[in-house]
C-alpha cells in the first residue's frame, strides 16, 4: 500500500494501492472555488488502485474548463471533497485530494496548471513545470506512468 486517507469526519476511508501517475497542483478557478484555497493538489491515479474502506461518497457533476463533465466525490456526512472523475480523460481514473491523505507529504507536485488564473499571492516553486493552461502528456509525464497509462487504457477497452 502507497498511502491512506480519508474526510475531515473520518466516515470515509480509502486506501491507495500504488503511487499516483503525476500530481497536479491546478489553479483553475473551478479548483480555487471547489477548495475555498488558492489552488488544488490532485493525484491522478486509476480507479483499479483505489480501495475504498469505509463511508458514504455523494457526487455531483459540474462542467469544467474544457466544458466536459467533471464529478466531485464527497463526504455524505461532511461534504469534503476527496476525488474527482474528469470525464474527458480515457479510461478510469480519480484525481484524489492530496490534503486527504493521512501524510499529504507523501508527494508533492509535479506540475503546476492553469497558472493564468492563479491566485496573484502565490508563487511558483522553481523547477517544477509551469503551465498556463493544460500540457501534452508525452513531454510531461514520466515514462513509467505514460506506461502504466497505456496498460491500464489496453485493459479498459
Amino acid at each position: 500500500m502507497f498511502a491512506e486517507g480519508g474526510c475531515a469526519c473520518g466516515d470515509v476511508r480509502y486506501a491507495l494501492h500504488i503511487s499516483p501517475l503525476i500530481v497536479h497542483a491546478c489553479h483553475c478557478t473551478d479548483c480555487r472555488r471547489l477548495t475555498g484555497s488558492a489552488y488544488a493538489v490532485n493525484a491522478w491515479i486509476e480507479q483499479e488502485f483505489v480501495e475504498q474502506k469505509s463511508g458514504t461518497l455523494c457526487k455531483f457533476e459540474r462542467k469544467g474548463g474544457s466544458g466536459s463533465p467533471h464529478d466531485v466525490h464527497f463526504c455524505s456526512r461532511c461534504g469534503t471533497a476527496v476525488w474527482s472523475r474528469y470525464h474527458r480523460a480515457p479510461g478510469t481514473y480519480w484525481w484524489v485530494r492530496v490534503g486527504t491523505l493521512d501524510r499529504p507529504d507523501l508527494v508533492s507536485p509535479d506540475v503546476h496548471i492553469w497558472t493564468r488564473s492563479k491566485h496573484p499571492s502565490v508563487t511558483l516553486p522553481d523547477g517544477v513545470p509551469v503551465f498556463e493552461a493544460y500540457y501534452e502528456r508525452d513531454k510531461v509525464w514520466s515514462q513509467a506512468s505514460l506506461a502504466r497509462m497505456e496498460a491500464h487504457l489496453r485493459k479498459s477497452r
